[in-house]
């Protein structure tokens, strides 16, 4: 390899730093004029139309709430593009990332006819709003939205509620009519948080019980109408709603357009949450009944079926909310979801929960030991739910804890009655607990 030294005080340095800083300068021009241009920079604000459309929900959990985008279009040549900000990834690493609230979302432009064409064939309405903007806000939004796809503009930190499609698209449009939308928003929101989370989860009820046990009271904190804009549809309504004034001091309506492209075959969405108490407490008396029905059979007959059936009960129980609660508990100490701190309904539900599936399985088997801790964990899980209401006295626990409360409450003291009455008749239920050899015989 030919290495050549040049000394700063050499003639030849001079010449070189020329000839490099003129090489580097020819790069860089020719890298300027290989860039591609902006999309829309060349095209005229007249010719330029801006339409909202909104995707009505889908099928499951992550199509619940909706969804939207904002289509350019340049009437002149006649392309158009859709510009989605909701595309992630759909990977191992999708929910880990989402429930450790570092999920990230990044821009994309598609082709208009096929992205409806998607979202039709998985029965999702598709509705269109044209944009009422003077050609110079047309412009700007569109090269807003070009510049949204960059590379270096692209990726975003997802947040359900501050950060997603919908808020996005809805701050673009408030800055195209210069922040006469969020002003005219300013007003009190009609659901909180809460409300409007359930208002769409609400059509399944798994769903719709796990994600308000999960959240704390920020759920509950005031709100304007522009925060309930996280939801693609309010967005689509309050777009439709406004009038701001133009240039001239006119007042003029945002959308100069309407039209649905597809209305799909399902039912709209609650206007209002539904009450859900009455059956979050039948399901709870009735888990708490079963429990003390099975443990009084037990107590009476030493039963080895009534035995398993105990024993069965709380694993099944131990399983679903144990889990419930130790997944609230690690969104609590473990992830960046503020939503998740300090959750109250960890006194009803949480990881001592969960002991109750090797328990039961213990107890199904005929271990005695088993029979003891579980009782002990109901009288722990009891106490715990019982002073939840008591607490709610206090101004600081401000939490919607109402469905969660209805059904694990009378859950969790039934499961602790149900064992003090076995405690009350040792030696009925001992009956049906076989005796095992050795030390496991004297437990």
């Amino acid at each position: 390899m030919l290495r050549t030294t040049l000394a700063p005080g050499s003639r030849v340095w001079p010449a070189a730093a020329t000839l490099f800083a003129l090489t580097a300068l020819a790069l860089g021009s020719s890298a300027a004029q290989a860039a591609p241009p902006l999309a829309w920079s060349t095209s005229l604000p007249e010719d330029l139309t801006i339409k909202l459309v909104t995707f009505g929900p889908g099928d499951n959990i992550v199509n619940y709430f909706g969804h939207n985008g904002m289509i350019v279009q340049d009437n002149a040549t006649g392309e158009a593009g859709l510009y989605n900000f909701g595309m992630f990834h759909f990977g191992v690493d999708m929910l880990p990332n989402y429930m450790k609230g570092r999920l990230t979302f990044w821009v994309a432009e598609t082709p208009v006819r096929e992205t409806f064409a998607r979202y039709m064939e998985m029965n999702r309405s598709v509705r269109v709003l044209e944009l009422n903007l003077p050609p110079a806000q047309r412009k700007q939004v569109a090269l807003t939205l070009a510049r949204s796809v960059l590379p270096k503009n692209r990726n975003y930190l997802y947040h359900h509620y501050f950060n997603n499609c919908s808020t996005r698209l809805r701050d673009i449009i408030d800055s195209a009519v210069g922040g006469q939308f969020k002003t005219a928003l300013s007003a009190p929101a009609h659901f909180s948080f809460r409300q409007n989370t359930r208002r769409y989860a609400q059509q399944d009820p798994v769903v719709d019980f796990a994600l308000i046990f999960w959240m704390n009271d920020e759920m509950e904190q005031p709100i304007k109408q522009w925060d309930e804009l996280f939801l693609p549809e309010e967005l689509e309504r309050e777009v439709a709603h406004l009038q701001y004034r133009d240039a001239q001091g006119n007042r003029v309506p945002l959308v100069a357009a309407k039209y649905d492209v597809f209305e799909a075959s399902r039912p709209a969405t609650a206007a209002a949450p539904n009450r859900g108490w009455p059956w979050t407490l039948a399901l709870g008396v009735a888990i708490g009944l079963l429990a003390c029905v099975t443990a009084g059979w037990l107590s009476r007959t030493g039963s080895a079926l009534a035995r398993r059936l105990l024993g069965a009960q709380h694993a099944v129980f131990g399983l679903t909310f144990g889990m419930l609660g130790l997944l609230g508990f690690l969104m609590w100490t473990l992830t960046e979801h503020t939503v998740t701190y300090r959750n109250e309904n960890q006194l009803l539900a949480n990881p001592l929960t969960l002991l109750l599936l090797p328990l039961g399985v213990g107890i199904a088997f005929g271990s005695k030991r088993a029979l003891v801790w579980t009782r002990l964990v109901f009288y722990a899980l009891a106490a715990m739910s019982l002073a939840l209401p008591l607490l709610k006295l206090l101004p600081s626990f401000n939490q919607d804890t109402l469905l969660p409360l209805t059904l694990l409450l009378p859950a969790n003291v039934g499961g602790a009655l149900a064992h003090w009455l076995l405690s009350q008749a040792p030696a009925a239920s001992s009956d049906a607990l076989p005796a095992r050899q050795g030390a496991a015989s004297r437990a």
